[in-house]
């Protein structure tokens, strides 16, 4: 049995913020929870705006699934009228109405995947169209005047939508009332959202308050960069890898994440402990651990998470023989590995005549130099000791080497 503060460690590897007050926060909930013998209620809402999740999706509800295993009652919300609004939430225009049919449709198909991350069978699922649809405009009247034009304008979107002569329409401003009044509907003693939920996880405490109940806490989360290495993962960016995506593809998108990025998807999206993050960060530090490697593990541990050990295997070795077989030419310059960085032994190689190494370094920012099948980072390319033998180097389309 765990004690709090071990309890409050697993909950929040991962960088998690918590409001209001920080980790006193979860601590006297913990507590209160103890000493009552009873499970707090912890919500995650979800407006299946789209058929299918993402790993970006699959951040909270690793939260969820965590305080589900220390004996706390999951409440995962799925927005079935506030889906039919749409969150504009980080948008510069409104997000389009989606019909009630549409809204069941992907609700289906979301409970699916969201199996693969947690136990649905022991998570309270409800629909917030139960309490949301049956307010009367007197009472939707009475709910707005807990809230004034000041609070809603100085969410960012908003403000930054007027500053740019964006229109702003009134539904989606009465759209963080109706979440927030999922808090009342549900009493929820905790909120799990994404760091770009910070205004609308907040209304359900000013509500909880206009309401006489007790005050949730709220839990934001990191939010997962995309595939692009610049957004946050999302179907509109295509920067994405779905629940649904095959092992084979997992991994070869995984592949070509940026490395930059390698820590902000092993801390938010492989359900890794504190200890588990410790480590790979470790690893990711030390230069003479070739990042491709770590990606690798990053790679199979997300399939393992998702299907299997044997997919993941599976799915490495068909990549492995794929890039083999079909991106690397049986001829191609070999070259002597040594200590100089990847610049350095490009330009020393000379396959290009008269290739210097601000060139080379300009083609590497835009994409046009691999290592072993991907893009390079420039910081990576300036690191010494880093490249081993039988490394492949792509210059543009035509042009490998090979280090021996």
């Amino acid at each position: 049995m765990m004690n709090i503060n071990e309890q409050i460690d697993y909950l929040l590897s991962g960088g998690i913020e918590i409001l209001p007050l920080g980790r006193q926060a979860l601590a006297d909930k913990l507590k209160k929870a103890e000493s009552k013998k009873e499970p707090l209620r912890i919500k995650l809402g979800i407006d299946p705006t789209a058929a299918d999740l993402h790993l970006g999706h699959t951040v909270c509800l690793q939260l969820l699934k965590r305080f589900l295993e220390l004996g706390h009652k999951p409440i995962l919300i799925f927005g079935g009228f506030t889906a039919q609004l749409g969150d504009p939430t980080g948008r510069n225009e409104a997000r389009p109405s989606l019909s009630e049919e549409e809204v069941a449709e992907n609700t289906q198909k979301f409970l699916q995947q969201v199996s693969k991350v947690i136990d649905i069978n022991k998570v309270e699922i409800v629909n917030n169209a139960d309490w949301l649809k049956p307010l009367t405009l007197k009472e939707i009247i009475k709910l707005a005047s807990s809230t004034t034009v000041n609070q809603i304008i100085g969410k960012e979107a908003f403000g930054e939508r007027l500053e740019q002569g964006h229109p702003l329409y009134l539904h989606e401003i009465l759209y963080p009332l109706l979440q927030g009044y999922d808090s009342v509907a549900i009493k929820a003693d905790i909120e799990i959202g994404g760091q770009d939920q910070r205004f609308n996880v907040l209304a359900g405490r000013d509500l909880q308050k206009y309401f006489a109940q007790d005050l949730q806490i709220v839990m934001l989360i990191p939010l997962l960069i995309g595939l692009d290495g610049k957004k946050k993962m999302s179907k509109t960016a295509n920067n994405f890898i779905g629940l649904t995506d095959i092992p084979e593809d997992i991994y070869g998108k995984t592949m070509s994440l940026p490395d930059l990025q390698m820590l902000n998807w092993y801390s938010l999206a492989t359900g890794a402990s504190i200890e588990e993050i410790k480590d790979f960060t470790q690893k990711y530090n030390n230069p003479e651990i070739n990042p491709r490697d770590l990606k690798r593990d990053l790679a199979k541990k997300l399939i393992e998470l998702y299907y299997s050990t044997e997919e993941a295997q599976k799915a490495e070795q068909n990549f492995i023989t794929k890039f083999q077989k079909k991106e690397i030419p049986d001829e191609r310059v070999k070259i002597k590995l040594n200590e100089n960085c990847l610049i350095d032994l490009i330009v020393e190689a000379d396959i290009r005549s008269g290739l210097t190494k601000s060139e080379a370094k300009r083609l590497i920012v835009q994409g046009g130099i691999k290592l072993n099948g991907h893009k390079v980072e420039i910081e990576t390319a300036l690191k010494s000791n880093f490249l081993k033998v039988g490394d492949i180097i792509q210059i543009g389309k035509r042009d490998f080497l090979e280090l021996v």
